[in-house]
């Protein structure tokens, strides 16, 4: 009777063993498919932050590396591909006048530009009081946020080959917005263009500007590198 007694416990023992191992490889199982999830998710970046992009490598830099590089050695007779320009970084700006009045405005641009970008923007500020417009130095006036490496070629891919298209009666984008230094600024008037905006969500239309900012050192060799990745100019 005891030995029965004995056996029933070990067995009872045994059970509860095995389920507390189901249960931990299963936790276990669980925590890694969160993981994996999260490195092959777009995790928003915050202030300051740059490159929090998946793992894999972007569509348009794969672009760059294949096809801009050999074209562009060929065509300004480049001797090392160290001479190529390249693109630096992406700047968003968005002006909101009807900050100075109602700053809680911010809070809708300050989501909507995360959304397009993927990355936290920041808060721009005036720097000098201005009476007739009843701006105080320090007021927040706007939001920008600046992208680099993965998330800025991610964004312009999305730009030029999703947003772009999609501006009513669009022509192409003009062809002397470059400032002699390699830099390229866009005037977009409206954020609905970009697919990821909910336009039902939307309470206002707002613009932005995109500055692209390049290695170039003229305005031809900053044409011809955004010409290559895809960049749709006016003709």
């Amino acid at each position: 009777m005891v030995a029965d007694k004995e056996d029933v416990k070990g067995g009872a023992d045994e059970a509860a063993a095995k389920k507390a191992a189901a249960a931990k490889k299963a936790a276990a199982a669980g925590k890694a498919r969160k993981k994996e999830e999260a490195a092959s998710a777009l995790k928003i970046a915050g202030a300051g932050e740059t490159k929090v992009s998946p793992s894999k490598e972007p569509r348009l830099y794969t672009q760059y590396k294949a096809k801009v590089v050999p074209a562009l050695m060929k065509e300004f007779q480049f001797k090392s591909s160290m001479e190529v320009p390249r693109l630096t970084k992406v700047v968003i700006n968005c002006a909101i006048k009807d900050a100075v009045a109602n700053p809680k405005v911010l809070d809708s641009a300050i989501e909507e530009i995360m959304t397009i970008t993927g990355q936290k923007p920041v808060l721009t500020r005036s720097r000098k009081a201005i009476a007739a417009f009843k701006v105080r130095a320090g007021n927040p006036v706007g939001v920008m946020v600046t992208l680099r490496r993965a998330r800025m070629y991610e964004f312009l891919d999305r730009l030029m080959n999703v947003a772009l298209p999609r501006v009513r009666d669009f022509k192409g984008v003009p062809t002397k917005s470059f400032d002699g230094r390699g830099n390229y600024s866009l005037g977009l008037r409206e954020q609905i263009i970009f697919p990821e905006i909910n336009y039902d969500k939307v309470d206002k239309i707002r613009g932005m500007t995109i500055t692209i900012a390049t290695s170039a050192k003229t305005n031809e060799q900053a044409r011809a590198v955004l010409n290559e990745l895809g960049m749709p100019f006016r003709k």
